[in-house]
């Protein structure tokens, strides 16, 4: 069984909520990502910050087959990558 750290195991359950693009600043988020509000904050007054993912962890997710890239044409830097079956499983047999 395969040992992740805390920021790889946040960055496969944000991959397992959908693909993740580039984003400013080597991050990674999904595609027209924004700042929401709590459903029980009634007045809308805290916001929650977007969820995003570094280069590293991607890289290293992606070298254990957890996540792998969409577009396979396009500029690695610049792809689209969604969660395999693998990191799908190991979600659920670990977490």
């Amino acid at each position: 069984m395969i040992e992740l750290t805390p920021s790889q195991i946040a960055a496969l359950k944000l991959a397992k909520d959908g693909d993740l693009y580039p984003q400013p600043s080597s991050k990674w988020t999904h595609q027209n990502a924004t700042v929401t509000y709590a459903k029980s904050d009634r007045w809308k007054e805290r916001p929650q910050k977007v969820k995003s993912v570094t280069a590293k962890a991607l890289d290293e997710l992606s070298a254990h087959g957890f996540l792998e890239r969409r577009h396979l044409d396009d500029d690695n830097s610049k792809d689209v990558y969604g969660i395999t079956m693998a990191g799908k499983v190991w979600l659920l047999k670990s977490k």
